[in-house]
């Protein structure tokens, strides 16, 4: 009897290696084009003659980052009420899900043009930066914003076929996204001889191409999903309530996170324009860590959020443990290539002699970054896919204060090394604060199924 559990219990750890990577394999390849479509941004910004043009690219872009992170949920909370419905066999609720979330995405999409100008007026107070810098800046947030609504929408297309574990077409939407974007780009500043307004228009025509693609990929899984298009589920006041707080617990969440990649380019800034070019391309590389790693969680997303939705603890600690190793060997991978390309890398990202010396100065807190990055990536991953949205409130206000008083201290006796020294620090701490609060999603799998929810 002990060795058919044994066995059964191997062959269950088997199937969720296949599942894992099934799920991670596609989303790592499609994910690395986000980065790379910033990265090229920089690259053709870079070979520019005046750094300020990457200034103006990283200041342009870090606005977005902001708005459109903070508005993160909407693919994050998509994910984990799909994976929860569809674990639980509810193709009602996988419907009512995606209206829900096209709903706020147009709202909210709505909103960001309706205020663009005291967004931007706030924005640009609170960074510092050359008057050449913040013109160009100004120039590229004038254009972007009006891809708002078709951005928010895109997150709810991902967020839902993640959660529906379709990594096929999540892959085809981001590349397609990315890739048009990239090409656009080229073709505006190389072919055209446009500067950093090429760049932001071919972004905005990418978004909406992107939005109309996106609503043709979930043709074909909703009508294989079945069920149908209730109202009074769709506007279920429970439902909306308990989507709305965990909406709004990431939002705090990702708001903090944001937080910290801005004053990360804000501080750096206010150190010359070449600190902050450097600091630009640095971020690339983070970037390529991130949405690397990122596979792996969201992955840990689709797959917790079915077993969840199963009230199955033993299917949780499979993936959890499964996708979390995978994750490390990816991590691991990134940190290797990085010590031994990144000057190399560096160098395609700019040819300015100022910025590629600096970057080069401080590659040694990338080449780390990793390592210590990758317990925080696929912890969130664990959360969203459980909808733990007050752990990951909590945990995300804790590092980023961490962060703000670290920064404080090392930036005054270390300059830009303590600089990232605490943003090193800070992604630590978002790996530690959640750790502390996993037991409570076990915990939760354990009580019945009214009181969990």
């Amino acid at each position: 009897m002990t060795e058919k559990i044994a066995a059964s219990s191997a062959a269950s750890r088997r199937a969720t290696h296949v599942r894992v990577l099934r799920l991670a394999g596609p989303i790592v390849l499609s994910n690395l084009s986000i980065p790379l479509l910033g990265a090229v941004d920089t690259a053709v910004m870079g070979h520019l003659p005046d750094p300020a043009y990457i200034g103006g690219v990283a200041i342009g872009s870090i606005i977005f980052t902001y708005v459109y992170w903070s508005f993160g949920f909407l693919r994050m909370g998509t994910t984990g009420f799909t994976a929860q419905a569809l674990g639980a066999g509810d193709a009602d609720e996988l419907r009512a899900v995606l209206a829900r979330g096209f709903a706020l995405a147009a709202v909210l999409g709505s909103l960001v043009i309706a205020l663009q100008v005291p967004i931007g007026w706030l924005a640009f107070a609170a960074i510092e930066a050359s008057g050449k810098v913040e013109t160009l800046a100004h120039t590229y947030y004038g254009i972007r914003v009006w891809g708002a609504p078709a951005a928010l929408a895109n997150y709810v297309v991902l967020g839902w076929l993640l959660g529906m574990q379709r990594p096929g077409a999540a892959v085809v939407l981001t590349v397609f996204m990315n890739a048009l974007n990239i090409a656009l780009s080229l073709y505006f500043v190389v072919g055209l001889g446009w500067t950093i307004d090429g760049v932001a228009f071919g972004t905005l025509i990418a978004e909406w191409s992107s939005a109309g693609l996106g609503i043709l990929l979930i043709m074909r899984p909703l009508k294989k999903v079945g069920g149908a298009w209730r109202p009074a589920l769709i506007a279920h006041r429970g439902r909306i309530v308990r989507m709305m707080r965990v909406n709004f617990d990431i939002f705090i969440r990702t708001l903090c996170l944001v937080t910290a990649f801005a004053w990360l380019t804000a501080r750096g800034a206010t150190m010359g324009d070449v600190i902050l070019a450097g600091n630009a391309v640095l971020l690339n590389f983070q970037l390529f860590t991130g949405y690397g790693l990122d596979g792996f969680a969201h992955a840990a997303e689709a797959l917790v959020g079915s077993a969840v939705g199963k009230r199955n603890r033993r299917a949780l600690r499979d993936v959890v443990v499964i996708s979390t190793q995978w994750a490390l060997f990816v991590a691991g991978g990134f940190a290797l290539v990085y010590l031994l390309a990144g000057q190399s890398i560096i160098a395609l990202l700019t040819s300015i002699s100022d910025v590629q010396v600096t970057a080069a100065r401080f590659l040694p807190w990338i080449v780390i970054s990793p390592l210590v990055s990758v317990w925080s990536f696929q912890l969130d991953g664990i959360f969203i896919g459980a909808t733990r949205g007050a752990e990951m409130r909590n945990g995300m206000i804790a590092s980023l204060v961490i962060f703000i008083v670290a920064e404080q201290l090392l930036t005054e006796a270390m300059g830009n090394h303590g600089l990232w020294l605490a943003f090193t620090i800070f992604m630590a701490a978002r790996g530690i604060t959640l750790a502390m609060f996993y037991p409570r999603i076990e915990r939760a799998l354990a009580e019945p199924a009214d009181a969990a929810r």
